[in-house]
């Protein structure tokens, strides 16, 4: 049902996808504008090495992830197991802990000082490392294990909501045509869930070249480190956004591929009725296999660090509580706030201009909005910092060409600059819960309110709103959460002696002292898990 809406709505709505889009904008125009000597020498000297290892690092870290998360998704959706609704959920929990935490701990743990090499040379009576070989956990093939056991949840989930609702029916003929449990998995059940496990692989694709501290921390470098060090190293934004277009590159092919993989998702669904898959029981070897798996993932990605984290907190809570702590937690808390405040706000306007228009061109400031999700921390960054810095200086020079002292960088050298950034980063989370819960409203309720002689306004105040503010709380939450633990945005963007508890933590972990920063990693850790039990609950409510 469309609605007669003000100009003022129509207006606002793209001027806001405008605003919003503003940063990938400003990126591609400086990535296009003439190269200096610094991004010459980064091209003749280092660059082709960062982009092999970014593309070493998507690469393993989404074919272990696969390797991981696949076997986990099929028994979960396909079995019964002791202990399965718990363990259902506790599998998605590695995506609540910072990858960098994990990073350090294992670090600590599997080092040549650590206590797994000490008990090897106690056990063995070896003396030295020459005596034995131990992988190295700070490289390349470290970094990709610790990313696939904080990613792997991408995938766990998507394929296990696929398995779950494929028709029992399709399995059933495939064994009457006589194939065994196994050629059923991978000749019926497989193709059917490929689309929803593309779509996890690329979702990890883009959180794995979003990383920055992991690598970091384990001096790997690749596009992302490239992007910070160029920008905050040898000071160039014109290499940075050079940099910074290489990856935005990346995402669209990781998104390409994603679309490409769901092209024939129709396809593949049609024919499926109601009869879902019915649970079968594991006996034996099989019952002990998969639980043994299940549980790995469980404690790697999640128990142990988690439990290694929390002796910290203990042992060193005299030393690692400090009053900074508090005002880092405000910090953290204003910009999240903010960020949850605006992000809402964009998502409920554009939902319901969107909903009032009725128009396939009225979903397009939503969808231009959107695209700021794909785009990692600090490749975002620049992208703020460029039209930012460009109205700090307009407006200077507007007020020193009134006679008055100029007010310096109040955007750009300010949390406006962040807080923008996560509104940009962060705002399709709003937008997708929003969405989603208007499209809960029957249509007949907006007839229904016409006809009693609601305007369009009165109509979303006293309908629309009322309806959809769980929708809205569920949205503010998640922007919330996930602006709580962003990283390389805040560290690019923070001014002067601004620190988030994030930005804190990353700090101690760079200097090998996680455990004087604990407190605040702990209190990262359960803001993450508040959107994963939520999300659960969704997955349950679908079933």
């Amino acid at each position: 049902m469309k609605h007669s809406l003000s100009l003022y709505w129509k207006a606002g709505s793209w001027l806001l996808a405008f605003l919003l889009f503003t940063p990938t904008i400003s990126l591609v125009y400086e990535a296009l504008t003439p190269s200096g000597e610094i991004f010459q020498h980064l091209r003749n000297t280092v660059l082709t090495t960062y982009i092999f290892n970014t593309v070493l690092l998507i690469s393993g870290v989404g074919l272990l992830g696969l390797i991981l998360a696949l076997p986990a998704a099929w028994v979960m959706a396909s079995h019964d197991l002791p202990g399965k609704k718990y363990l259902q959920w506790l599998l998605v929990l590695p995506l609540a802990m910072p990858s960098y935490v994990i990073a350090y701990i294992y670090t600590d743990l599997l080092e040549y000082a650590g206590p797994v090499q000490r008990a090897m040379r106690a056990l063995t009576g070896w003396q030295s490392a020459a005596d034995y070989h131990f992988p190295e956990i700070r490289s390349l093939g470290g970094a990709m294990i610790v990313l696939a056991l904080v990613l792997y949840p991408y995938v766990y989930l998507l394929a296990r909501t696929a398995f779950l609702e494929q028709s029992q029916s399709q399995v059933l003929a495939s064994r009457l045509l006589g194939c065994s449990p196994a050629q059923s998995f991978f000749k019926v059940s497989m193709p059917m869930a490929r689309p929803a496990i593309i779509t996890g692989l690329a979702l990890m694709g883009m959180e794995t070249l979003g990383d920055f501290a992991t690598v970091s921390y384990f001096a790997v470098p690749t596009l992302t480190s490239a992007v910070y060090d160029t920008w905050l190293g040898y000071g160039s934004l014109n290499a940075a956004a050079k940099i910074s277009a290489i990856m935005l590159l990346v995402v669209t092919v990781l998104i390409s591929l994603e679309k490409y993989s769901r092209r024939r998702q129709q396809l593949y669904q049609k024919g499926i009725g109601q009869d879902h898959r019915s649970p079968t029981r594991l006996n034996g070897w099989k019952k002990t296999l998969a639980l043994f798996w299940c549980w790995m993932l469980v404690i790697l990605g999640f128990a142990l660090p988690a439990a290694i984290l929390l002796g910290y907190v203990v042992t060193y809570f005299a030393d690692s509580w400090r009053p900074e702590l508090i005002t880092y937690g405000l910090n953290s808390l204003k910009v999240s706030l903010g960020a949850a405040f605006f992000a809402t706000l964009v998502a409920l306007f554009l939902g319901l201009y969107q909903r009032l228009q009725g128009s396939q061109m009225a979903r397009m400031p939503a969808r231009l909005v959107s695209s700021g999700y794909a785009m990692p921390g600090n490749v975002l960054a620049i992208g703020v910092l460029i039209p930012l810095t460009l109205s700090d200086h307009g407006i200077n020079n507007l007020i020193m060409s009134m006679g008055y002292s100029p007010v310096g960088l109040i955007l750009s050298g300010s949390i406006i600059a962040i807080i923008f950034a996560y509104v940009v980063r962060f705002s399709a989370v709003a937008v997708g819960s929003v969405e989603s819960s208007l499209g809960r409203v029957s249509p007949s309720l907006d007839m229904a309110s016409r006809t009693l002689g609601c305007s369009p306004g009165e109509m979303v105040k006293r309908v629309h709103i009322p309806m959809v503010r769980k929708g809205l709380l569920t949205g503010f939450l998640l922007v919330f959460i996930e602006a709580m633990k962003e990283l390389p945005a805040a560290l690019l963007l923070r001014p002067f002696g601004f620190e988030t508890l994030a930005t804190w933590v990353f700090q101690y972990v760079s200097d090998e002292k996680l455990e004087h920063a604990a407190p605040a990693a702990l209190i990262l850790v359960l803001a993450g898990l508040l959107p994963l039990i939520l999300l659960n609950r969704s997955l349950e409510s679908r079933k």
